[in-house]
């Protein structure tokens, strides 16, 4: 949905405090981290249409987002 914001901040609002850490202690993390947002951040372009594609790519990168958001997930809640 067009306005809605998905950094992980904004989805897991409790556990900022441990994604800033997971981001600083942990490669593999701050990896996906960084993924996670430049998907994010492209999603956003196109949803706002600063960006034109297909809608099937842009269901490619909003699965891959859950994907990613999904293992990052996991990776704070160890």
């Amino acid at each position: 949905m067009l306005g809605e914001k998905h950094d992980l901040i904004h989805e897991f609002p409790e556990y900022k405090d441990k994604i800033h850490e997971l981001k600083t202690h942990n490669r593999h993390f701050a990896r996906l981290f960084d993924q996670y947002h430049e998907i994010e951040h492209e999603v956003r372009r196109i949803e706002e249409g600063v960006e034109t594609t297909s809608d099937e790519y842009l269901e490619d990168l909003k699965k891959w987002r859950l994907k990613l958001k999904d293992e990052l997930f996991a990776m704070i809640k160890r």
